[in-house]
């Protein structure tokens, strides 16, 4: 039986996405006959000064054997376990430090323009360069990530589309009167551009938001504020069950965050025969929708979200039907065995 180690950098107490795909992954490896699992290292990003430290602890592990059983393959996954030594390493980016690459200088940003911080920046691109570039195979998990990669570190990774947590279960039971948002609540997703728009609708649409994070209080406030009470309702976090049928019984998901690396929600909504709102600038959303086959895409303001979301609630159903069979197809393909046959080439 081959020997597969998943490296993840894990923040203490936080699960998010690239969480649930790590823990899916090995499941899915040992589901293909591996014997799978998964090194983790906790991870800080900040201060600052911190980030190049936790990524040369990386470099200090040795992972190519443990007890005696030899490790047959590595597939490190976002920053810093790509760092990792080993020498069949094969990774599948999810994706780097966005803040020392296109989110730098932007208000998402922790780093100030200061030379300790550029110097830090610069080092954790040679870094990502140098180690991705050991791996035989470099996978990503959209082609926004595999462009990010090719821009600024200049290497090349073949896009390959991690299915959602439930694949097999999502449905459609409808079109209601509500978009729907499922995930972390953090600036990244700028939910708070679909509260604001949802001041300006006319069409009578209401914004249904399932998740908890940082954001949540801000939101709360921005709500109560802007008199929108009525028409965003914050849910928390949801069990399975409960996402499934919010998805299914939306009129639309709404998914717009800045330049996004892939986003479950969108394949998420597809699955269940529903449109999805975006904008954009929103990355890897766009690689899924098409402007009015599988979604509606607008500027980046609440103006334009809110009109996109008064035309969108115009059309009859019969048209959102048809956008749903065309997103369904469009989202198909995505399978986990797809995904372990090409990270596990090397050792087949």
């Amino acid at each position: 039986m081959k020997t597969v180690l998943v490296c993840a950098a894990q923040a203490p107490f936080i699960t998010g996405g690239a969480e649930i795909l790590v823990s899916e992954l090995r499941a899915n490896l040992e589901r293909r006959g591996f014997r799978a699992d998964v090194a983790a290292l906790p991870f800080k990003w900040y201060p600052v000064s911190e980030l190049v430290r936790q990524a040369l602890a990386w470099r200090l592990v040795d992972v190519t054997e443990s007890g005696g059983t030899s490790v047959d393959l590595v597939i490190p996954t976002k920053f810093p376990s790509f760092l990792v030594r080993h020498p069949r390493k094969v990774a599948w980016l999810f994706h780097q430090h966005r803040e020392a690459y296109d989110l730098f200088g932007t208000p998402y940003c922790s780093f100030r323009d200061t030379p300790e911080d550029v110097q830090v920046r610069d080092a954790i691109q040679a870094m990502d360069t140098a180690a991705l570039a050991e791996c035989r195979a470099v996978y990503t998990i959209s082609r926004n990530v595999a462009e990010r990669l090719r821009k600024y570190n200049g290497l090349h990774g073949e896009s390959l589309y991690p299915p959602p947590h439930h694949l097999g279960r999502y449905r459609t039971d409808g079109y209601g009167d509500y978009l729907f948002y499922a995930g972390r609540l953090d600036r990244l997703k700028r939910l708070d551009l679909a509260v604001d728009a949802m001041q300006r609708v006319r069409s009578g649409a209401k914004l249904k938001i399932a998740g908890t994070g940082p954001l949540a209080g801000e939101l709360r406030k921005q709500i109560e504020g802007l008199g929108v009470a009525d028409r965003v309702e914050l849910l928390g976090f949801v069990s399975a069950e409960e996402l499934i049928g919010l998805y299914a019984g939306a009129r639309a998901a709404y998914y717009a965050p800045l330049n996004e690396d892939y986003g479950y929600v969108t394949v998420e909504s597809l699955l269940s025969g529903k449109p999805v709102v975006t904008t954009s600038d929103a990355g890897g959303v766009l690689e899924f929708v098409t402007a009015g086959e599988t979604g509606v895409i607008a500027e980046p303001t609440p103006e334009a979200i809110a009109a996109a979301v008064d035309s969108l609630w115009s059309w009859p159903e019969a048209r959102l039907r048809d956008m749903g069979e065309v997103g369904r197809a469009r989202v198909a393909d995505i399978s986990w065995d797809a995904v372990i046959d090409r990270l596990t080439e090397s050792i087949r």
